[in-house]
């Protein structure tokens, strides 16, 4: 890593400033694959796996902690002794010596054999120890050839199944956008829905908890005749292949390459089942902790006491017997939902219905497919009570990007259409790009003129930590930008985020008074939930904007208040759900 080092006040050595969370997260996972590969004790598997999660979910910087006097790693629950060595090992030298031997054993490619279905550590090791497989495309030979089916343990039938994994191993490695795993969920649901027999139909896992991206799916049926969900299923149009079929359980390839597993469960143990496959699953080791608390048993049949089911058929009652209300799925992550509920302080989540404005979106004069006037009919549509018309500046020259007198007269135009609009304020405003050398793409005397200017990076992302620090500090300084607009630039599965140190960022926008935005845009979905949790904890006002490109943009605005909801926001935390008179009384602020 590189970067200037830091004293640790109570003279633990030299720790480097740049270290991110995710640095040690990446490590910690790492480490936990390789141990696995070579069947290591279960136990530090799963002490890396927690950990990383663990440090993945903090709202703090573990730089910052090894820095602060009094404080110490041990102190963060899941982070013992152990841990907390390797943790300053990585802040002092960017990597652990453990790792880069594991690295040495293991080859890369072993690790990518984990994504074919069916092939456990334990298998992925022996093909590398018996066959000296290190690669896919070694397996791919070796299974056509007939080496993996003589190896003890494995036969024609592994091999066939390993071939035919290796086939779709890139498509189930890659975690699906929300949205698009919706465009598949949705139809089958409403098609289940539609059977005589089916009672009720709804999907669990991270779908429901409204997760970024989705790996598979899984969907929970009641039906009096369990054959027909499935039937309907096996034959749907989006599916591909049914993969396997039993009495009450159906696994299917969608012809997106993702696979869906349909259950189809008895009433009494719908609302079991549907908590325990909504998961997390270590939300649900929480619930199960609590459950023996108080003598009982909880799985995805029912609470039971003893061989009596007490409860199951709602999810209000499987929560009702642990102790707790009913929690909102997308706070099912054990990040403190269990002892809010506990306390009755859960917070009554954001709903798209609270949303009254819309802050970042394009037209025509730039990349945009709607005129002006296109646009403010579509928010008032959408039944919106004021927006901000936000086009490019210049740096964006793909996208046709506006100088200053274009940006002028670009908003003598909106000026003149907001004159002849009733029902609907509408602000002239700019997506300001901060450029690389940490100045902003237009002078101040043009932002000074604006209503409202949220300020973005586009360009430059791959700079050192130090020049993105300085290029956003620098935007948050500045007196006449509002807001700072998807503050990663991050693109989910495609496009990594700007190394920064976001607790600093953060705290400069909370001492300057700027706004924070959620892009609703579905491949954005930036800043993401434990970054939002963490702005709204520090008071920092929260947008939530569609960066609509056209009218049917504005739509997404539903995958920006998920990811809010994930983030445990209320109505109140968002700056655009209040009505436009006190909104206008916060810019002015």
């Amino acid at each position: 890593m590189t970067g200037r080092g830091l004293h640790d006040r109570g003279g633990r050595g030299a720790y480097n400033r740049a270290m991110q969370n995710s640095d040690v997260v990446k490590i910690f996972e790492e480490l936990a694959d390789l141990l696995e590969i070579q069947g290591a004790n279960p136990f530090r598997v799963r002490a890396y796996r927690n950990a990383a999660r663990t440090i993945g979910d903090l709202p703090e910087s573990l730089a910052e902690v090894l820095a602060t006097a009094g404080r110490r790693l041990e102190d963060i629950p899941g982070i013992g002794k152990d841990l907390s060595d390797k943790i300053k090992t990585i802040a002092e030298t960017g990597t652990v010596p453990q790792l880069e031997e594991l690295r040495e054993q293991v080859p890369r490619g072993v690790v990518d054999m984990l994504r074919i279905p069916g092939l456990g550590p334990k298998k992925a090791a022996a093909l590398f120890k018996e066959l000296s497989i290190t690669s896919l495309d070694m397996l791919k030979a070796a299974a056509e050839s007939g080496e993996v089916a003589k190896l003890k343990g494995f036969g024609e039938k592994t091999a066939k199944s390993i071939l035919e994994g290796l086939a779709h191993a890139q498509q189930a490695g890659t975690r699906m956008y929300f949205a698009d795993a919706q465009e598949l969920t949705e139809p089958i649901l409403a098609d289940l829905r539609r059977l005589p027999s089916v009672t009720q139909a709804e999907a669990a896992g991270s779908y429901r908890r409204r997760r970024e991206t989705v790996g598979d799916l899984d969907i929970l049926v009641t039906s009096n005749d369990s054959a027909a969900p499935m039937d309907l299923v096996a034959a749907h149009p989006l599916v591909e292949k049914v993969l396997a079929r039993g009495d009450t359980k159906q696994r299917v390839r969608l012809k997106a390459g993702i696979e869906m597993d349909v259950r189809v469960v008895p009433d009494e143990s719908y609302g079991a089942a549907l908590q325990y496959f909504t998961g997390s699953k270590d939300h649900n080791i929480v619930i199960r902790r609590r459950a023996q608390e108080r003598g009982l048993k909880v799985n995805e049949y029912g609470v039971f006491q003893g061989d009596t089911a007490i409860a199951g058929r709602t999810e209000e009652e499987v929560y009702r017997a642990v102790g707790l209300p009913w929690i909102p799925p997308e706070l099912r992550e054990d990040r403190g939902e269990i002892e809010r509920a506990e306390a009755g302080t859960l917070p009554k989540l954001i709903e798209l219905a609270d949303m009254r404005g819309d802050l970042h979106m394009h037209t025509t004069a730039t990349d945009g497919a709607a005129t002006i006037a296109e646009m403010i009919a579509g928010a008032k549509e959408r039944g919106l009570k004021y927006i901000a018309i936000t086009d490019h500046s210049k740096r964006v020259s793909m996208a046709n990007g506006l100088d200053a007198d274009r940006l002028r007269a670009h908003w003598k135009a909106i000026d003149k259409i907001r004159g002849q609009t009733t029902g609907i304020e509408v602000l002239c405003g700019v997506e300001c790009d901060i450029l690389e050398d940490a100045t902003l793409d237009l002078p101040d005397d043009v932002l000074a003129e604006a209503d409202w200017v949220i300020a973005v990076l586009h360009y430059g992302l791959k700079q050192p930590r130090e020049q993105i620090m300085q290029r956003l500090l620098n935007a948050i300084r500045n007196p006449h930008v509002k807001a700072i607009g998807h503050l990663t630039g991050r693109l989910i599965g495609k496009r990594p985020g700007a190394e920064m140190n976001r607790d600093e960022v953060l705290r400069a926008a909370a001492d300057h008074g700027k706004m924070i935005e959620i892009n609703a845009h579905p491949s954005r979905l930036d800043i993401d939930d434990v970054g939002a949790a963490a702005a709204r904890d520090l008071g920092i006002p929260i947008i939530i904007d569609t960066d609509a490109h056209s009218v049917n943009g504005l739509d997404v605005m539903q995958y920006g208040i998920w990811q809010a909801r994930r983030a445990g926001l209320t109505a109140d935390d968002v700056a655009n759900t209040r009505p436009w008179g006190e909104f206008k009384k916060l810019l002015r602020k």
